[in-house]
C-alpha cells in the first residue's frame, strides 16, 4: 500500500494543532506497520497490541517534536523500538520463582517497583472515588473504560459493540485514560 506523503504531512501538521480526526488518521494509516514490527519481535499478539498502543500513545504526546523532514513511518518504527527494550527491561526484572510451599509465601511480599497507571489507580483510590472520576468523563469515554476494565472485553469485542473500527476503540481508550489520569491528578 503506498502512502501519500502530502496527505500524512497534513495530518501531522493538524495533529500538532491538535486535531483528533488526523490522530485517528495517523494511527489507521500506520498501526500495521507498527503492530506487524512489534509482532515479529515479540511473537505474541498481545505483547505487540500493547506496545504499539504505548508507541502511539507516545507519539502523539510527543508529535509536535517530530521533525518533517523525516519519515513518520521511521520515527514510529523508532519509538516502538524503545518501547519494546523498555518493555524487555520490565520482563527480565519481574519475578520468574518456581513457586515451591516455602517459596509461595515470599512471593506474596514481593513489592512491585514500576506500578502502572492502572494499578496505581486501583490501589491508591477506592472504587467509590474511582467511579465518580470516571463520571466526569464524556459518556463516550465512560463506556469504553467500562466495556475494557469492568465487563474485560477485548478490543475487537469493544469496537463490535460500539460499531466502530478497532483503530478508533484504541484511540478512544488512550484518550480516556490519559483524561482520567488528569481528572484523578488534580481531584482531592
Amino acid at each position: 500500500m503506498k502512502i501519500d506523503t502530502e496527505l500524512v504531512l497534513k495530518h501531522i501538521k493538524d495533529a500538532k494543532n491538535g486535531k483528533q480526526i488526523s490522530f485517528n488518521f495517523l494511527l489507521d494509516q500506520f498501526w500495521g506497520s507498527v503492530y506487524y514490527f512489534l509482532l515479529k519481535k515479540t511473537e505474541n499478539d498481545n505483547d505487540a497490541e500493547d506496545i504499539a498502543i504505548q508507541t502511539f500513545s507516545k507519539a502523539f504526546e510527543k508529535i509536535e517534536s517530530f521533525n518533517e523532514d523525516y519519515q513518520f513511518k521511521t520515527w514510529l518504527i523508532a519509538i516502538s523500538k524503545n518501547v519494546f527494550i523498555d518493555f524487555l527491561r520490565k520482563k527480565k526484572t519481574s519475578i520468574s520463582v518456581a513457586t515451591t510451599n516455602e517459596k509461595n509465601e515470599e512471593v506474596f511480599y514481593v513489592i512491585d517497583d514500576s506500578p502502572s497507571p492502572e494499578d496505581k489507580i486501583i490501589t491508591e483510590q477506592n472504587l467509590a472515588k474511582l467511579l465518580r472520576d470516571i463520571k466526569q468523563l464524556k459518556p463516550k469515554y465512560q463506556e469504553v473504560i467500562n466495556l475494557r476494565y469492568f465487563q474485560e472485553l477485548s478490543y475487537k469485542e469493544i469496537a463490535t459493540q460500539i460499531n466502530e473500527p478497532m483503530n478508533n476503540v484504541k484511540v478512544k481508550l488512550l484518550r480516556a485514560k490519559k483524561l482520567l489520569a488528569e481528572i484523578i491528578k488534580n481531584t482531592p
